[in-house]
């Protein structure tokens, strides 16, 4: 929870990546950047669609094959029919509501397919490596609160307390296909790592195809295959604080990597001057508190940028820094409450940053 100043509120969105490579598409994604770079790209094709509770848009510089496109799409509709937490056709509902098939006729135990077990086996890693402050298990927690509905309804303390006793990431083994809940109030959300996994496997799925330069966004989630085709870098923004969401205050260069935020300003509403975002802390209930409003991660993987990025929005900013500058290859900027940028050791040396005048 934070307490802020109204003309304050804008500011919050300020960390929208913006993939540059976007315009020109018949739909702008709220936040991308629409300059002038844009206009060469003519070759390219584009489709946008609202899955995953955001809008995803996809861009092929090198290929006119719109049913590479449509191929693309039905991949989201695969993986959300496994990791969706609410759609009660999906793989996960079932199993947060015991109604897949027993292992060995054990009561706690089931068996999964192996992408759900790849997903929980990489949320169960991020949850260790944070020990807890990242938890897959907050599925009793995070089902209590919504922050689209705009309601602005904040749970009952009461309901909070108790749901928090239930989320603990030791309460959940996996070995091979075999998912064990050593609780009966034990359940899942893969929320935050679901589309950052999503979006390698669209990647994959590029490169099967024989793509090899184009442009994932999944509302936020920005995946880059290759470079574009004349070997010039992916540009990907960073949003100036108190300015319009097109007006950027730094750009990135990025090439066939992956860059993922997480902050205060993605989901959240505001009730009695309060400020209530999405992110959950999992010893309270309630959203993290802490000095950083957001993060950037940049990384060779979608999904370890996903759970990094949450993953180090709740250590705060120091145990942040120290653990990006402990990982081989991966990169972060924190924006703090002072709305200063925090960048990760080697950073500059890694990434080209071009700042706008």
């Amino acid at each position: 929870m934070h307490k802020i100043k109204k003309q304050k509120i804008f500011a919050l969105l300020f960390m929208l990546i913006l993939s540059v490579s976007l315009s020109g598409c018949g739909l702008n994604v709220p936040g991308s950047d629409t300059s002038e770079d844009n206009s060469k790209d003519n070759d390219s094709i584009t489709k946008s669609e609202f899955k995953l509770n955001t809008i995803v848009s996809i861009t092929l510089y090198d290929s006119k094959d719109e049913s590479i496109l449509e191929g693309a799409m039905a991949v989201c509709d695969k993986y959300e029919q496994i990791y969706s937490r609410t759609l009660e056709t999906s793989e996960l509902y079932k199993l947060n509501n015991r109604q897949l098939p027993s292992a060995d006729n054990s009561k706690n135990s089931y068996v999964v397919s192996d992408e759900l077990a790849d997903l929980i086996g990489k949320g169960l890693y991020y949850s260790k490596l944070s020990s807890g402050s990242f938890d897959i298990t907050i599925a009793p927690v995070s089902s209590l609160w919504n922050f689209t509905s705009g309601e602005k309804i904040v749970p009952d303390a009461d309901k909070i307390a108790e749901a928090v006793k239930h989320v603990n990431y030791k309460n959940l083994t996996i070995e091979g296909n075999v998912v064990t809940l050593k609780e009966d109030a034990t359940t899942i959300d893969l929320g935050a790592i679901a589309k950052g996994y999503i979006a390698d496997r669209i990647k994959e799925y590029l490169l099967k195809q024989g793509v090899k330069s184009a442009m994932i966004n999944l509302g936020g989630n920005v995946l880059c295959v290759g470079t574009k085709p004349d070997g010039i870098p992916f540009k990907v923004g960073i949003q100036k604080p108190f300015a319009d969401r097109n007006e950027t205050t730094a750009i990135m260069e990025i090439s066939d990597l992956s860059v993922v935020s997480s902050g205060i300003y993605e989901r959240y509403f505001i009730k009695d001057d309060t400020l209530y975002h999405h992110i959950l802390d999992p010893s309270t209930g309630y959203p993290y508190k802490n000095n950083i409003i957001a993060t950037t991660i940049i990384s060779k993987y979608s999904t370890d940028g996903d759970g990094l990025s949450t993953t180090t929005f709740a250590l705060g900013l120091d145990k942040a820094l120290d653990l990006i500058n402990s990982l081989d290859d991966t990169y972060a900027v924190f924006i703090t409450e002072d709305y200063q940028l925090h960048y990760s050791e080697g950073f500059f040396e890694n990434i080209k940053v071009v700042e706008v005048e």
